[in-house]
């Protein structure tokens, strides 16, 4: 019945004189979702509305599920469409419509038109009630309430005349790109992969860092984080993932630093190398998947120490989540099955037993200043042996 979807966004529309930047974007996203798709589809944009129109062989359950993964898209209508010759044919339309999707239906109803087409020969009330009247002829099992329908039956009368009754919902946020870019620091965990989604939920594009740690972490919690950053893309677009070999740093602070402080300065250590591939990639900040206290690393005052080493921002969408709040995002985004995986990861394999919580900046500063004998050919090698990977 369906060849035709409108796409209902949200706070696009209170953009003022830059909403067509924001609808050309989200045109944009709605394409390179569906490019992977059999099919054609046909994006057209018109008087604050979008729609998709849909030809070849094309699958309706594929083609929705796609666009539920675009940030900027808050609903998703299929639509019936009617050529907007007379009333007659939108009367036969419209029953003809509601015998196919609610068959035998005994719920209430309220029809709602809007034309926008002035030259259609009837008005939007006059058509409410002469197409409720008809639908009531048709099938006298249902009944009208304007108050608190069942079904809310919507006619937009345009170029075309566009019926629909059913909002699939969509992510919401704005379309990916119109927020500028930054750079993930991506584990195999649970909260990171969420805090990415939830930036690029606000248009931002993401690349991310990986820290692997080689023969501590393997080949599997390597590829796991490939796959998390996969899931990421199906909703961002293409993702620059940077995998660090850390190892070679992790051990110098762990054979030189005090053990307490181990993850605070590795932590450090990780900022700076992730800020050197945003600042290399053009990323306007930093993003952690960090939840106030949920570890030693995460208090307060782990925090300040951490960001001490940044010039760039730090985002961290998740600061005051709680942790059962971050894995239901994770089982809604569909990244929470691979995040539990049970493969190592850098952080948890060189965690000391009694790390600070309440680190002192001097006080590190000053454990740093034994790392210097070698600390900047660790750095460099580790920057220079990266590999990168286009996750798509």
């Amino acid at each position: 019945m369906y060849s035709s979807f409108l796409i209902k966004y949200g706070e696009i529309g209170i953009k003022g004189n830059n909403r067509h930047v924001f609808e050309d974007a989200l045109c944009r996203r709605i394409r390179e979702a569906l490019k992977p798709l059999d099919g054609e589809f046909d994006i057209k944009k018109e008087r604050g509305r979008i729609y998709v129109n849909c030809s070849g062989d094309w699958h309706y359950d594929e083609t929705v599920t796609r666009l539920s993964r675009v940030f900027g898209i808050v609903g998703i209508c299929p639509v019936v469409v009617l050529e907007a010759s007379n009333f007659e044919a939108l009367r036969e339309g419209v029953v003809a419509y509601i015998g196919e999707e609610y068959p035998n239906s005994t719920a209430s109803f309220k029809v709602k038109a809007r034309r926008v087409n002035k030259s259609f020969e009837m008005k939007s009330m006059e058509i409410d009630a002469e197409l409720g009247g008809a639908i009531l002829e048709a099938y006298p099992s249902m009944h009208v309430d304007v108050h608190n329908p069942d079904i809310l039956i919507d006619i937009e009368i345009r170029e075309f005349i566009y019926v629909y009754s059913k909002i699939i919902p969509g992510p919401g946020g704005m379309p990916v790109g119109t927020g500028g870019s930054a750079t993930l620091l991506l584990s195999g965990g649970i909260d990171s992969p969420v805090a990415g989604w939830m930036v690029a939920k606000r248009g931002v594009t993401l690349d991310a860092v990986y820290f692997h740690a080689p023969p501590y972490t393997s080949e599997r919690a390597k590829q796991k984080v490939v796959d998390l950053a996969k899931e990421i893309a199906v909703y961002t677009g293409p993702i620059k993932l940077h995998i660090v070999n850390f190892t070679d740093i992790q051990l110098y602070i762990y054979d030189t630093c005090p053990h307490e402080e181990l993850t605070i300065i590795m932590r450090r250590y990780m900022m700076r190398i992730a800020e050197h591939f945003a600042k290399e990639n053009h990323s306007m900040g930093l993003v952690t998947g960090e939840s106030i206290g949920q570890v030693a690393s995460q208090t307060m005052q782990s925090l300040m120490t951490t960001n001490a080493v940044c010039t760039l921002p730090v985002y961290r969408p998740l600061i005051a989540f709680d942790k059962n709040d971050i894995v239901a995002k994770a089982k809604e985004i569909g990244t929470y099955e691979t995040s539990i995986l049970p493969y190592e990861d850098c952080c948890t394999i060189f965690v000391a037993k009694h790390p600070v919580t309440k680190p002192n900046l001097k006080t590190i500063e000053h454990s740093e200043m034994h790392l210097k004998e070698k600390i900047d050919d660790l750095f460099k090698e580790a920057i220079d042996t990266t590999e990168v990977i286009y996750v798509r």
